[in-house]
């Protein structure tokens, strides 16, 4: 049995700081994705939450079986934008009903892709609902400026304004949509301990 550790090979992508943002070079890399729009309490966003983490816990079985490689499921990411717009400003959080996401969770190269039809056919077995709606791609975000939110959902606009901050700082402006990485389980940790990367690519000032 071969172990792929990629919390350690990806540390450098997943561990900010909360006190301060950086830049870094995100590599291309897999995802399975649902797209969505609207409010993130809705049973829409739920179910394809659900559909994400059934195909990825399945494939990660399905991959150890069969191949001999075991590597863990990383974290549920999205990505938000509003409709007609091509980045998501502060402005835009209180714009519910106009939001756009795609959830998605990575997928090591490693594992191949030959095993995600019999992952998606055993977890439909299960009943999963929103499989369906699954698609894979994938994605080069490349130089992004990144930093931890810790606290609730409710006070990031805080956080990401202090990101915005720091990506004029550096000459630089956002480009595409916002990017959320989500360390925290809001099921099972308190609001104010939940850690969420905010992530954001960038582009030269002009």
């Amino acid at each position: 049995m071969k172990t792929l550790d990629l919390r350690k090979k990806l540390k450098h992508l997943y561990t900010p700081s909360a006190r301060e943002a950086m830049l870094i070079d995100v590599p291309p890399m897999t995802f399975a994705c649902v797209d969505g729009r609207g409010d993130p309490n809705s049973a829409d966003f739920q179910t394809a939450l659900g559909a994400l983490y059934s195909f990825s816990y399945t494939f990660k079985f399905l991959v150890k079986k069969e191949l001999g490689l075991d590597f863990p499921v990383m974290a549920s990411e999205g990505l938000w934008g509003v409709e007609g717009k091509a980045d998501f400003a502060l402005g835009d959080y209180n714009r519910r009903d106009a939001w756009r996401w795609t959830l998605m969770m990575m997928q090591p190269d490693e594992a191949g892709t030959e095993l995600w039809p019999l992952a998606l056919e055993q977890a439909a077995r299960r009943g999963t609902a929103g499989l369906e709606r699954l698609r894979f791609e994938r994605f080069e975000e490349g130089r992004s400026a990144q930093i931890m939110h810790i606290g609730p959902y409710a006070t990031e606009p805080a956080t990401v304004a202090r990101l915005h901050a720091f990506i004029a700082s550096q000459r630089l402006r956002p480009r595409g949509r916002h990017h959320e990485i989500y360390l925290g389980n809001p099921l099972r940790a308190a609001p104010e301990k939940l850690k969420t990367i905010l992530r954001h690519p960038v582009e030269p000032a002009g």
